[in-house]
């Protein structure tokens, strides 16, 4: 997946274009993981996995991680699971149109065709929002069509791409890296080498692991495009793109089936040094080609012959105008040549750019379209322009673009939110779980974090009041939607209404035994718009009730004799329940390394900044961040590029 190291303006990123900045920091001592190698740390920081990879294709082991807040990502095969979505897409989004009426109508609806006005042949005339296309009539209103197809082509400046030899080993770090000329004499390169051959490599080395690096120079306004092929063998690329300083400015792995690509956008006059290596085992310093960690028990392992093309040059990208109102859940896809689609708002900067089909997260009524090359959804928050765009590929394409209302609007029910402290046997397969599993109540965790019983109803109180501040009155003081509306019900204070038109779930209470789900919080799906007003998301207690130092997500080690006990619970697990409600309103994570706090930031690391744990490093005092949703970059071991309003997303979801 792709690895956005750093965040710029939407004018200068463009489309699949990844530009430079400061490297995630890796895992703390007190990261559940820390017994790491550097190599492995480095690898998770870069964005890359480092669990064992599902067989392409495959369902891998654990939670969906696009949905779950997991306590170790170093556990996570996060390019299994996107391999995985990708391939049930179309399975999946065939059964939406089958089981939603919604879908159904969209899936039945003729598109108006639009076609890309640019001359064939050419680039540059409809390369960013400032120029996009314009395509008037489209929107939701009642004069308006609702769906288009576009259609056109990508048509880049054509390089020259000879056969060069391979550099001799050891050419395994930036000091060590054969020179391939581009941007110096070449505009490209082909190169036929192998991962294993080095002094480092098990095939003929200490088996620390070989690495390849390539010099590279480009200047201003060009593109690099390095991609691999793998025709035989069993290697499985990793592409790691560094600037001179050894700082990290994209990465990828499982572009197309194993192999991997990376596009970037040059901005500055520099030379570049891009590294081959094998998923499992990556430099942990690229100055040093012995620094690998080796790729443990991997039998065979993942090495083998590679052809690496490189470019150097101008790609087309093409942009297309639609106009939106406020609460308007848009969905697109693309087929054909480009593997990137994006949208932007009116800014306008980048708010949801996807090399991938996660469509299989959408629930079971959710119309948006699904299938291609890559799928994006957007929830707008203003009215006016925004923008549709499409990059890396060459030749023809078609993109689906479509505009929905939310679920609820207009309705006279509104969205119920249902806090279950009580215990409840849930089915937990719809999370991956064995299904029917009986869950214990809050009430058997309290003791862990050094409360009684009678202390449950204050720490329930303070929990409901963290979810309302969070999920309601923050909503409703964004001013964003006037016609916000949810209800939120707690077993507490409230009959259960679970089986009522329009009412979600969280059960607060279980243990990843009792549920067979091996995280600590999972939501059903991910849902813009919030077309499925029925569903279930767990939050689980035991990591996170877990003894002081026993992990960086268990409360207790935040606990201490100043802490305001009841307080910090509260809030902590209120901003969990809060995550959890954020999926099945609209929202997927955020990052969690970046210095925006924001409560759809992952698991995995960082669970102090989600509980809201001030600079002293104790919960329940007065220097406590108050954690809201709003804008932050996604996650990028998750694949999606731009920056997630998710306040936005879910403001009008919930509105009547």
């Amino acid at each position: 997946m792709r690895r956005s190291i750093a965040t710029i303006s939407a004018a200068a990123l463009g489309l699949a274009l990844i530009t430079p900045g400061a490297v995630q920091a890796a895992p703390s001592a007190s990261t559940p993981g820390s017994g790491l190698s550097p190599a492995d740390k480095a690898s998770l920081a870069a964005g890359i996995g480092i669990a064992p990879k599902a067989p392409y294709g495959s369902k891998p082991k654990g939670p969906n991680p696009f949905l779950a807040d997991v306590a170790d990502a170093s556990k996570v095969d996060y390019a299994g699971w996107a391999n995985y979505m990708k391939a049930q897409a179309k399975t999946k989004a065939a059964a939406r149109v089958k089981a939603s009426s919604l879908a159904a109508a969209a899936a039945t609806t003729p598109a108006v065709v639009v076609d890309e006005d640019e001359i064939d042949g050419t680039y540059g005339g409809n390369d960013t929002p400032a120029n996009a296309q314009r395509v008037t009539g489209f929107g939701t209103g009642a004069s308006q069509y609702s769906k288009i197809r576009v259609l056109g082509s990508l048509d880049n400046e054509t390089l020259s791409t000879p056969n060069v030899p391979a550099p001799a080993e050891d050419n395994g770090s930036i000091t060590l890296a054969g020179d391939t000329g581009i941007g110096d004499f070449r505009t490209g390169a082909i190169v036929d080498s192998q991962i294993g051959d080095g002094p480092h490599g098990r095939q003929t080395g200490d088996g620390s692991n070989d690495f390849d690096f390539y010099k590279l120079s480009a200047t201003p306004g060009k593109v690099l495009t390095l991609k691999t092929a793998t025709p035989v063998g069993i290697l499985d690329t990793v592409l790691l793109l560094f600037a001179p300083d050894g700082t990290l400015v994209a990465s990828n792995d499982d572009f197309s089936g194993l192999d991997s690509q990376i596009t970037y956008q040059v901005t500055t006059t520099s030379d570049f040094y891009l590294a081959v290596a094998a998923y499992g085992g990556l430099p942990a310093d690229p100055f040093d080609s012995a620094s690998g960690g080796g790729i443990g028990d991997t039998s065979p392992p993942s090495e083998g012959p590679y052809t690496l093309t490189m470019t150097s040059g101008a790609i087309d990208k093409d942009f297309f105008a639609i106009k939106l109102k406020p609460g308007d859940v848009l969905g697109a896809s693309v087929k054909g040549s480009p593997t990137y689609l994006t949208v932007y708002d009116t800014t306008p900067r980048e708010v949801h750019g996807s090399e991938q089909d996660a469509s299989y997260i959408y629930p079971m009524a959710s119309p948006l379209p699904a299938g291609g090359n890559a799928v994006t959804d957007y929830v707008a928050t203003k009215a006016g322009w925004h923008y549709v765009g499409v990059a890396a590929g060459s030749g023809a394409y078609d993109i689906t673009v479509e505009a929905y209302r939310p679920a609820l609007q207009g309705a006279t029910p509104v969205q119920t939110l249902y806090l279950d402290f009580d215990g409840a046997r849930v089915n937990t397969g719809v999370f991956g779980g064995p299904g029917n599993r009986d869950l214990s109540p809050f009430a058997a965790f309290l003791a862990n974090w050094g409360l009684t019983r009678a202390d449950e109803d204050a720490l329930i109180d303070a929990v409901v009041a963290g979810v309302t501040e969070n999920i309601k009155k923050d909503m409703v003081a964004s001013g964003l939607n006037a016609k916000f509306k949810l209800k939120i019900k707690n077993s507490k204070d409230d009959k259960d209404p679970w089986g009522q038109a329009n009412t979600s779930r969280i059960i607060v209470g279980g243990t990843i035994d009792e549920s067979g789900v091996e995280t600590i919080g999972i939501a059903q799906s991910i849902d813009p718009g919030n077309f499925e007003t029925s569903e279930t998301a767990l939050v689980l207690l035991d990591i996170l009730s877990a003894p002081a130092g026993d992990s960086e997500a268990s409360l207790n080690t935040y606990l201490t004799s100043s802490s305001d006990r009841i307080g910090f619970l509260g809030q902590a697990l209120s901003n969990v329940i809060s995550h959890e409600a954020g999926h099945f309103f609209g929202d997927f994570h955020t990052d969690n390394q970046d210095a925006q706090p924001n409560l759809m930031d992952a698991g995995g690391t960082g669970f102090a900044t989600l509980f809201g744990v001030g600079p002293d490093g104790v919960g329940g005092t007065a220097d406590d961040v108050d954690v809201d949703f709003g804008d932050s970059a996604f996650l990028p071991s998750e694949g999606f590029i731009g920056t997630e309003d998710t306040l936005g997303r879910i403001v009008f979801g919930v509105t009547s």
